[in-house]
């Protein structure tokens, strides 16, 4: 591999999108052997790169500490070792990871919604309180989306409610201070 190639910015989701897309077109010419023979290929080139991602771990996890991480941190490593559910961290820890890499959007977790793949999110306003807080709006969500996409592909959608800055908050089931 080339230092060109390797410099390369590769979009996991994308070059996902166009092998299904030309394994698509493939069943749509009409020639079946053509298009198991491509599917054949696909599943063989996962294994094949599985398998060594599966190694590279192994001997990363026989040095003494933790995989790199640098290497965890990586969107294109981190999608690799999740497509071939190989990555050393859970899925709560994965979101935790892609959220802190779009910090600006002051994003916390609400919950995860496992049947539906949906993240609850709840974005800060800033102190202001002028409803124009970094963490809100539609910005928030596609920061927390793109990110999501290679750390936690298992999140299908997200949802951003918008919370006051501030102790402002209030637990449900219960009333403000004074309040009869």
């Amino acid at each position: 591999m080339s230092a060109a190639t390797a410099a390369t910015p590769v979009n996991a989701e994308q070059t996902g999108r166009r092998v299904e897309e030309v394994l698509e077109r493939l069943a749509a010419s009409g020639d079946p052997a053509a298009a198991a023979a491509a599917e054949e290929l696909v599943r063989s080139l996962m294994d094949f790169y599985g398998a060594g991602l599966a190694r590279i771990l192994q001997l990363l996890s026989s040095a003494p500490g933790d995989p790199p991480a640098g290497l965890l941190g990586d969107e294109l490593v981190a999608s690799l070792l999740v497509l071939h559910d190989l990555h050393p961290e859970d899925r709560d820890t994965r979101i935790a990871r892609a959220l802190g890499s779009v910090r600006e959007h002051a994003l916390d977790v609400v919950g995860f919604d496992e049947e539906s793949g949906t993240l609850a999110l709840r974005a800060r306003e800033a102190a202001g309180g002028c409803g124009c807080g970094s963490g809100s709006g539609a910005g928030a969500r596609e920061a927390a989306e793109a990110a999501l996409a290679c750390f936690a592909p298992e999140v299908r959608a997200v949802d951003v409610q918008t919370a006051p800055a501030g102790p402002t908050l209030l637990q449900i089931g219960t009333a403000p201070t004074g309040a009869r």
